[in-house]
């Protein structure tokens, strides 16, 4: 097939996660011969600009180092993405490829905290960001940027076009569908809403794999075993696993024959991972610091650490998930097991700073709906309290600088902190706090858990000593 009838999925956000998992998707299938499809990829701010200057040099190819938990090291070059688009502020470049009509899925990676939305689907306008983009002014924010792509496409009747989220947030593709129409309708952009409720579609997907971020040996790894020196070279883990909802309006790659699960719903797949993989992880994590540790599988070496995120998985996460009324078709205690075997693999170094980073934007979405279960339930919350009973000692340490690493976190806000950890009664000016626990902010039921799991971490942490 000639280049000019090539299929383009276009891409926002050209970070380790992409490049590590959909991108491997796609090269795997051209691996296989079919190459009907190609991605193009860019980002809608000036990050990571040494690692796309490197991938630009290279024209977008990349080697990929995967370690499985008995220590094997593959090595895969990966050359799908044919086209690195430099950052500018008007995004220029990726609206050319977005008027494409051969670009038919535009897809993005923003992190959970990109997408600024309460639990109730509603945009969050306290973030500046949101704001500026809300106005006119900028287009830094992934509403901006559809919005700007979209309007162009609109305008050059290129066509209908798929949007693929590819984050770790909970109906990902329905979430951020929400939020773009409201950004349209408080932008009072009537016209564009329309043709994009017209003429696109958001499909949910559920994607998996563990992947640090690139530390110098990686570089050296892929040296001393390709004979490559390769500047953008990654690393992550041998398991992937990508679940999708088939609901594409424009075509698509035919994924399932490279692995990917095509399904009507995914469901039952995202919540067994936000909540058996993504919480847990952040559970470690926490624990992790707090005992002094600063890799995820040297946080696994302790019993205690992995024993908390064990109860919480067991006691808590998979009654809630597996019930009379609602079987759940997956095998939740083997997948338990195999996440945390996944954890304690030594060759991953994963580190904490990535996994705790924005816990303002995590413990709403991977925690609290545990939490709001076994209260609904009438059961106890013991086990699943522990974990943002953990993350109020880490703030309260990082708030002292008592934390041996810089802490990111795009959602919480220093007032909120402050208020927290300068109050006389700590644990119930967390609780009440309505970023983290939406609407059961502030609830006595919660409360009394929280009092009682705070204490049993404040004795975790003394354990060590």
């Amino acid at each position: 097939m000639s280049q000019a009838s090539t299929l383009t999925q276009l891409h926002i956000g050209l970070g380790s996660f992409h490049r590590a998992h959909q991108a491997v998707y796609m090269q795997n299938l051209h691996e296989q011969g079919d190459t009907r499809w190609q991605i193009i990829g860019g980002n809608i701010r000036p990050d990571m600009l040494d690692t796309v200057a490197a991938l630009k040099s290279q024209h977008g190819a990349y080697t990929l180092e995967t370690v499985s938990p008995a220590g094997e090291h593959v090595y895969q070059y990966i050359e799908c993405i044919k086209q690195i688009v430099d950052y500018d502020p008007q995004l220029e470049g990726l609206t050319a490829v977005a008027v494409d009509p051969n670009t038919r899925i535009i897809s993005f990676t923003v992190t959970e905290a990109g997408y600024y939305l309460d639990a109730n689907n509603d945009l969050d306008e306290t973030f500046a960001d949101l704001r500026s983009d809300l106005s006119g002014k900028t287009c830094s924010t992934l509403y901006g940027a559809m919005a700007l792509l979209l309007e162009a496409r609109r305008q050059q009747d290129a066509g209908a076009v798929t949007l693929m989220n590819c984050d770790n947030l909970r109906s990902n593709g329905t979430r951020f569908y929400a939020g773009f129409q409201q950004f349209l309708e408080r932008q009072g952009k009537t016209e564009l809403l329309a043709w994009v409720r017209a003429n696109t579609r958001a499909p949910n997907g559920m994607v998996d794999r563990i992947t640090p971020r690139p530390t110098p040996d990686v570089r050296e790894r892929v040296l001393a075993a390709t004979g490559r020196d390769d500047p953008a070279a990654l690393m992550g883990e041998s398991f992937i696993q990508w679940v999708l909802e088939d609901d594409f309006i424009a075509g698509r790659p035919e994924w399932e024959k490279a692995g990917v699960e095509m399904v009507e719903d995914v469901t039952p797949y995202e919540e067994a991972k936000i909540r058996l993989l993504n919480a847990t992880h952040s559970c470690v994590a926490w624990a992790g610091t707090l005992r002094g540790y600063y890799f995820i599988h040297e946080d696994c070496t302790d019993p205690d650490v992995v024993q908390l995120a064990y109860d919480y998985v067991t006691n808590d996460a998979i009654p809630c998930l597996d019930t009379p009324e609602h079987p759940c078709p997956l095998d939740l205690a083997k997948y338990r097991d195999v996440v945390l075997e996944r954890f304690a693999n030594p060759n991953i170094q994963d580190a904490n700073p990535r996994v705790v980073m924005d816990t303002y934007a995590k413990i709403p979405s991977m925690i609290l709906p545990t939490i709001r279960d076994c209260l609904a339930a009438g059961r106890s919350a013991a086990s699943v309290s522990m974990l943002p009973a953990l993350f109020l000692a880490f703030l309260q340490r990082q708030q002292r600088g008592e934390i041996p690493y810089e802490y990111h976190d795009q959602s919480m806000t220093a007032e909120s902190a402050r208020t927290i950890c300068t109050s006389d009664d700590p644990v119930k000016a967390y609780v009440a706090e309505r970023l983290l626990f939406d609407d059961i902010a502030g609830d006595e039921r919660l409360l009394a858990e929280m009092r009682g799991a705070y204490e049993r971490v404040q004795q975790f942490i003394e354990k060590k000593r």
